[in-house]
């Protein structure tokens, strides 16, 4: 792909670090004399030390056949402006940081993809790292639902199961749904039925309708997530 990335900074920085990495044709625009001079040293990509509100920087960016551009600064409203102008030059795919929530309602009205506060998810990743420290990466769905990953302890409830086991034992089912199983010696991921026998040990993709709260951790034997 051809992307722009706009901001070279916390967050821009890691991004073009991927991106170029991919292998794909990036162009960096950064208004700070400092960090641009650095991205430059460090990526084997175009940096321009420029005002990215300008229409004319976006174009000497080449926004005119990027295929996406992500603004990443720290000002929701330079990441709004960059963002009408990329839609005025016809980016395909435009994705921009949002910092305060109260401006997501604006985003969503122009048509732009947001990504929410990375300090924000940073932080509520730390949280959740001590209150439940079973989950090893989860995801919200909605107000309540969440799909998380957990493993299997030894003595799990659930470990032993088929999953019909588990559903008529009340283990599982309802608002509990086992979506994929990863286990040692298994290429790929399994994908359960009836008859799939969890195993302790087991990394369990999990969805629950009313999140990762204990009595849903403690099936998978983690009890620790009552402390």
């Amino acid at each position: 792909m051809y992307v722009i990335v706009v901001g070279a900074g916390d967050i821009g920085t890691p991004l073009v670090d991927l991106a170029t990495d991919s292998g794909n044709e990036v162009v960096v625009i950064e208004r700070d004399e400092e960090r641009a001079e650095r991205a430059s040293r460090q990526y084997d990509c175009l940096v321009l030390n420029d005002d990215a509100t300008s229409k004319e920087t976006l174009q000497d960016a080449g926004a005119e056949r990027a295929d996406a551009l992500i603004s990443t600064t720290d000002q929701d409203a330079t990441n709004i402006m960059v963002c009408l102008l990329a839609q005025e030059l016809s980016v395909p795919n435009i994705v921009s940081v949002v910092h305060n929530p109260e401006h997501m309602n604006v985003f969503e009205q122009i048509g732009v993809n947001t990504m929410q506060n990375p300090q924000s998810l940073i932080a509520e990743y730390l949280y959740r790292a001590v209150s439940r420290p079973s989950v090893v990466d989860f995801m919200h769905i909605g107000e309540e639902a969440e799909v998380f990953e957990i493993t299997v302890g030894p003595d799990a409830p659930i470990a032993g199961k088929t999953l019909r086991e588990a559903d008529e034992a009340g283990l599982i089912g309802g608002q509990t749904l086992i979506v994929a199983v990863e286990r040692d010696g298994s290429e790929a991921p399994i994908t359960p039925r009836g008859e799939t026998r969890v195993r302790a040990g087991d990394m369990l993709t999990v969805y629950s309708g009313v999140g990762a709260t204990p009595e849903v951790t403690d099936v998978f034997g983690h009890a620790e997530d009552r402390d």
